[in-house]
């Protein structure tokens, strides 16, 4: 009897512990896999501000996810469409003013640390201007959501078809700073693909391919 106790305690034993280990091992990362990557950029651009508030389209900034392979990252210019009037937030200048109307003078500008840091990499000066001995320096921005070598991913294929940003990116239009939503592992694509394949995209059917050389080549 007491044998069989032992045993049975033992098997219980061994599939309580081959329990954990597959819970454990259910949520360890798969190799390579960059999940929740929220790497700190060199200006705090808020996603949550412009495309959440403000309700900028992506492809704004993004022009390039419609005619190539890369989304691509805007030019400091294409920044300065709007900056090169707006120069803090709103709350920033309104503190502004009302300090001016207590001093009795008029508003002084308010230039953001963060929008120094794009003015001061275009090489502009007061007035926003080009400044002698100021040169313009490229912005070293962090890629945030990166692909192995071994793997083919177009832009143009998916914004084609219809697919929202979201789908791939996450909710960036609430993220402060952008984060890396899905492991972007292969098998969420090809599950992508096959569930794109039974219930069409934006109301349309797809024929999206899961044919290993369409992604390895």
């Amino acid at each position: 009897m007491n044998s069989r106790i032992l045993t049975m305690t033992l098997v219980t034993g061994v599939f309580i512990v081959a329990l954990m280990t597959l819970d454990a091992v259910a949520t360890w990362p798969l190799p390579g896999s960059q999940q929740g990557y929220e790497p700190v950029q060199p200006i705090a651009y808020s996603h949550r501000l412009h495309a959440g508030e403000l309700q900028l389209d992506c492809l704004y900034c993004h022009s390039g996810a419609e005619t190539s392979r890369h989304a691509g990252i805007p030019s400091a210019s294409v920044c300065m469409n709007c900056h090169k009037f707006v120069t803090a937030s709103l709350g920033a200048v309104r503190a502004e003013d009302e300090l001016a109307q207590q001093e009795n003078r008029r508003p002084r500008e308010v230039v953001s640390p963060e929008l120094a840091k794009l003015y001061s990499a275009l090489g502009l000066g007061d007035n926003r201007e080009p400044g002698p001995g100021l040169k313009p320096k490229p912005v070293s921005w962090i890629k945030v959501h990166n692909l192995p070598d071994y793997a083919y991913f177009d832009h143009r294929a998916h914004v084609g078809a219809g697919v929202n940003c979201q789908t791939c990116h996450g909710p960036v239009e609430t993220m402060e700073r952008v984060r890396q939503a899905e492991d972007l592992s292969m098998g969420w694509c090809v599950n992508c693909h096959r569930a794109a394949n039974q219930s069409g995209i934006a109301g349309r059917a797809v024929d999206a391919s899961i044919d290993c050389s369409t992604c390895h080549y």
